[in-house]
C-alpha cells in the first residue's frame, strides 16, 4: 500500500452560504457540486480534480469535538486507480488492526477509518472520470462491498 497524493480535505462549517462567499468569492475556488440529502448539506470545490475541498454544514453546537463541532471532518489520500489496490489496502489495514468502512462515491471508491488520535482518514482509488462532464456526481455515497 502506498499513498500517491493528498486528495481532498473536508471541513465542518456552520454556514455554507457564508463559507461559499469566502472560498468562492474571496479565494476564487469554483463550486463543482452541492449535496442536500438526508439532513446532510455539503458543497464541493474543484481546483482541477473531482474535488479538492468539501464543506459540510454543522450546527456548531457541540463544543466537545463531536459530529456537530466546527473543524476538520476528514482528510483523504489517493492510493491508486483500481479496486484491487483498494482491496489490498483494506487487507493491509485489517492486518494492522484497523477496521475500515468501505464507501462507494461513484467517482471514487473509499475506505474510512480513524487514526490513533481519532482523526478520520479516507484512502481512495479514482474509479471514474464521469465528474468531468457531470460535476454533481462527486456528491454520491453508497455502501461498497469489497
Amino acid at each position: 500500500m502506498k499513498v500517491h497524493s493528498l486528495g481532498h480535505v473536508v471541513l465542518k462549517v456552520t454556514d455554507l452560504e457564508r463559507s461559499e462567499r469566502f472560498y468562492n468569492g474571496v479565494l476564487g475556488m469554483p463550486v463543482c457540486a452541492r449535496l442536500d440529502e438526508q439532513g446532510v448539506k455539503m458543497m464541493f470545490f474543484s481546483l482541477g480534480n473531482h474535488h479538492d475541498l468539501a464543506l459540510m454544514e454543522v450546527s456548531g453546537g457541540d463544543g466537545g469535538g463531536g459530529d456537530q463541532a466546527v473543524g476538520l471532518h476528514h482528510v483523504a489520500f489517493c492510493i491508486g486507480t483500481s479496486l484491487d489496490e483498494l482491496r489490498d489496502t483494506k487487507a493491509h489495514l485489517e492486518a494492522a488492526g484497523v477496521t475500515p468502512t468501505p464507501v462507494d462515491h461513484e467517482v471514487t471508491k473509499s475506505l474510512y477509518f480513524d487514526d490513533p488520535d481519532g482523526n478520520t482518514v479516507e484512502l481512495y482509488v479514482d474509479a471514474s472520470d464521469v465528474w468531468r462532464k457531470e460535476p454533481q456526481r462527486v456528491a454520491q455515497m453508497r455502501p461498497l462491498e469489497l
